[in-house]
C-alpha cells in the first residue's frame, strides 16, 4: 500500500500570534529610531541646503529596507547598520567655544584654587533694563572655603508646572553668595527649543553670577515663579560640592561640551555634582520631570520639615520680596528674611 502524503505543517495559532507581536514591536523600534535619525540629521551641522535631502533620504531608506529586502531579517540588519553609521557620525559633531554668542553667555568663568582660597574670575552681574536689554558686568572675587556655611536652591518655574530650573547658591560668611546656573549657551538670535535640546544644538555653560543678576532676572523681569530653599548640607559636603562645580567650570572653559535635554541638563548636572558625596542620592523620576524637585528633597529630609510641605512652599515663594528689593545691595539678605530653615 502506498503511504499517504503528509500535509505540510502549519504554524500553530499562538506561534503566528507571537510572530505578529514580535514584528509589530520591532517595527515600533525601527520607527522610533528612524524618527530620531531624521531629527538628528535635520538639526545637524550639515549645510541648510543638504539637511532636508539627507534627512528625507535616510528616512525613506530606513523604512524601505526591511520591506524590500528578502529574507526580511537582512533588511532589518541593513537598517541597523545604516542607523549605527548615522549615530557614529552624529557623535563626531564637535562642540565649540568660538561662536557669535549672546552677550550674557559670551564670557566664560573660571577659577584659581590655592588651598582654602578660591578666586573666581568673570562672575556675572548684569544691569537689566528689560529681559533682553541689559549691560553685562563681570568681577573677580576670592572666597575662603573655611567660611563656606550654607547651600541654597532656587527652583524656577518658567512654564509647565512639571518643568523647573534649579539654581544652586553657596553662602560664605562675610562674603555673600555666589550662584551657579547650568544653562544652554545660545548664539545671537538663537532661541531655546526643547526639541533642539536633544540634538546637539546648544553648548552647555555654567553661569556663575551674583544673585542680583541670575535670580532677579527671573523674579523681576521674566516674571517666573521662584522658590528658595535652604538645603541641609554639612560644611564638609558643601565644600566638596562647591569644588566639584568649579572643576566643571574650569573644564568647560578649556573644553566645550554639548547640552542634552535628557542626560546633560540643569538638574542631571546638579545631581552629578552631589551624587559622589551624598549617600541619599538615589535616582528618582522627579530628577527628569523636575517641576516637583522640591517635594522630592522635602521627602528625603534635605530641606526644612518643621512645616507641612504646602506651607513651606508658600513661605518659600520669593517673587514679591525680590521685586521689592530690586537693585538693593542687600538683595540676598532681603529675599531670605523669614525663610524657613534659614537663620538671619
Amino acid at each position: 500500500m502506498k503511504k499517504k502524503a503528509r500535509m505540510p505543517r502549519t504554524a500553530s495559532r499562538p506561534a503566528r500570534f507571537g510572530r505578529i507581536i514580535g514584528w509589530s514591536l520591532l517595527w515600533l523600534v525601527i520607527l522610533f529610531m528612524t524618527g530620531w535619525g531624521v531629527m538628528a540629521i535635520w538639526y545637524s551641522n550639515l549645510s541648510p541646503s543638504v539637511r532636508p535631502w539627507a534627512a528625507g533620504l535616510f528616512g525613506c531608506v530606513s523604512l524601505l529596507l526591511p520591506l524590500l529586502l528578502r529574507p526580511r531579517y537582512r533588511g532589518v540588519i541593513a537598517f541597523f547598520c545604516i542607523f549605527g553609521a548615522v549615530v557614529a557620525w552624529w557623535f563626531t559633531i564637535p562642540p565649540s567655544n568660538s561662536r557669535d554668542w549672546q552677550p550674557d553667555v559670551a564670557v566664560l568663568p573660571y577659577a584659581d584654587i590655592a588651598g582654602d582660597k578660591v578666586t573666581i574670575h568673570n562672575i556675572r552681574n548684569c544691569d537689566y533694563r528689560t529681559e533682553t536689554d541689559y549691560t553685562c558686568h563681570y568681577y573677580d572675587r576670592t572666597f575662603d572655603l573655611k567660611k563656606l556655611k550654607t547651600v541654597d536652591m532656587f527652583l524656577v518655574h518658567w512654564g509647565s508646572p512639571y518643568i523647573a530650573h534649579p539654581i544652586i547658591s553657596f553662602g560664605f560668611e562675610g562674603d555673600g553668595y555666589i550662584s551657579f546656573s547650568i544653562e544652554t549657551r545660545k548664539e545671537k538670535g538663537e532661541e531655546y527649543s526643547a526639541v533642539k535640546g536633544f540634538f546637539r544644538q546648544y553648548e552647555l555653560t555654567y553661569v556663575v553670577a551674583d544673585e542680583r543678576d541670575v535670580v532677579r532676572l527671573r523674579t523681576n523681569y521674566r516674571k517666573e515663579d521662584v522658590h528658595l530653599y535652604r538645603l541641609k548640607v554639612k560644611p564638609e559636603m558643601a565644600r566638596k560640592v562647591f569644588l566639584d562645580y568649579l572643576k566643571e567650570v574650569n573644564r568647560l572653559h578649556e573644553r566645550p561640551e554639548w547640552y542634552n535635554a535628557l542626560t546633560g541638563n540643569c538638574t542631571t548636572s546638579v545631581r552629578q555634582h552631589t551624587r559622589p558625596y551624598n549617600p541619599n542620592a538615589r535616582f528618582d523620576w522627579r530628577i527628569i520631570i523636575n517641576g516637583t524637585l522640591d517635594e522630592m528633597i522635602y521627602e528625603r529630609g534635605a530641606i526644612d520639615r518643621s512645616l507641612p510641605f504646602t506651607e513651606l512652599k508658600r513661605r518659600s515663594y520669593i517673587n514679591p520680596v525680590a521685586q521689592a528689593a530690586d537693585k538693593d545691595k542687600d538683595f540676598s539678605r532681603r529675599i531670605r528674611a523669614g525663610l524657613p530653615g534659614s537663620k538671619p
